[in-house]
């Protein structure tokens, strides 16, 4: 095997076995810390509309780059000390992008709470994940978000970043660390100012547009392989036609419509934000009620698909 397919495979497997364990370091934390402040400067000393949106813009490019950048140094200078140590450090980094583990065990907290009958704990455990508030949610409402989010996440917090390690991995002196972080950078900028309401607006519009370029194609990508995986692309396909350039995201809405069709329920509909209701889309058809069973299933193809598009890599790699 390939330095690539054996970083790709070491990766994935410790994602799946351990995923970010609570409080160790890691590359996204380092990220927020840097967003954060950066922000907040922002805020405080840039009051111009246009000088925000161009600080904003040079925040946005800056951490991508910079990412980037450093994830391919370090990787580079372990390699120059020991090619296995290089291998070793490589596949940390990468396994630090990919959130299958961390997406499934937070859908089962918040699963197990249920099943124990303690809906305040569940709503407690949710709130942690889900920017809705969730202290009067229903059980069904409750499964409906934990569905969401798994469905949601599964693109920019699963598939995107493997879609750039894989990518790296083609590339002639590059490697799978580098765009993978870089990815990642650009998640988290959406996630933490990619928001169309203050203080964001102008700090953040060029984090948003961003993260939805880098995220396009491997949204479709991951909506194609869950069409075939169902054994009815055609329907999944109309039904996100449909139903999922109803939502505001060029790509959230194609991943939960995607997940929706092939399991055959239907999300969207009234989330609470800091007590102001908002209307979601429906995406999918109400053919079965949204139930524990159904989540497992998000996960699970979640996992296929994680793993169909790794071996097809591997594959590819072994050629080169």
């Amino acid at each position: 095997m390939s330095n690539n397919q054996v970083i790709l495979t070491i990766a994935a497997t410790l994602d799946y076995l351990i995923g970010d364990p609570w409080g160790w370091p890691h590359p996204v934390r380092l990220m927020g810390w840097i967003i954060y402040n950066l922000q907040k400067f922002i805020e405080k000393y840039l009051h111009h509309p246009v000088i925000q949106r161009s600080a904003g813009i040079g925040l946005a490019i800056g951490l991508v780059t910079i990412s980037g950048i450093s994830g391919w140094l370090i990787v580079q200078a372990a390699q120059r000390l020991h090619p296995l140590l290089g291998n070793i450090i490589a596949s940390i980094l990468l396994a630090t992008c990919f959130a299958g583990r961390s997406l499934r065990a937070a859908g089962e907290e918040v699963l197990q709470t249920l099943n124990e009958k303690d809906i305040a704990a569940a709503r407690a455990i949710l709130s942690r994940y889900v920017g809705r508030d969730t202290e009067q949610l229903t059980e069904t409402e409750i499964f409906r978000a934990v569905l969401e989010t798994v469905t949601e996440n599964a693109t920019d917090g699963v598939m995107a970043p493997l879609f750039y390690a894989i990518l790296g991995a083609f590339l002639p002196g590059v490697g799978s660390v580098p765009l993978a972080l870089a990815y990642k950078a650009a998640s988290t900028l959406d996630s933490m100012v990619g928001y169309r309401e203050y203080p964001y607006i102008y700090i953040g519009w060029f984090s948003a547009k961003q993260e939805d370029i880098l995220t396009w194609l491997p949204c479709r990508l991951l909506v194609i392989t869950l069409a075939i995986l169902s054994g009815r692309p055609l329907y999944v396909w109309q039904i996100c036609r449909r139903d999922a350039r109803k939502d505001s995201s060029p790509n959230s809405g194609w991943s939960e419509c995607a997940y929706a069709a092939v399991l055959g329920v239907q999300l969207g509909g009234t989330n609470w934000y800091r007590g102001v209701a908002k209307q979601k889309p429906l995406l999918g058809d109400p053919i079965y009620p949204i139930t524990a069973d159904k989540i497992k299933q998000a996960t699970l193809l979640t996992r296929y698909c994680f793993l169909i598009w790794l071996a097809i890599a591997l594959i590819i790699l072994s050629w080169f």
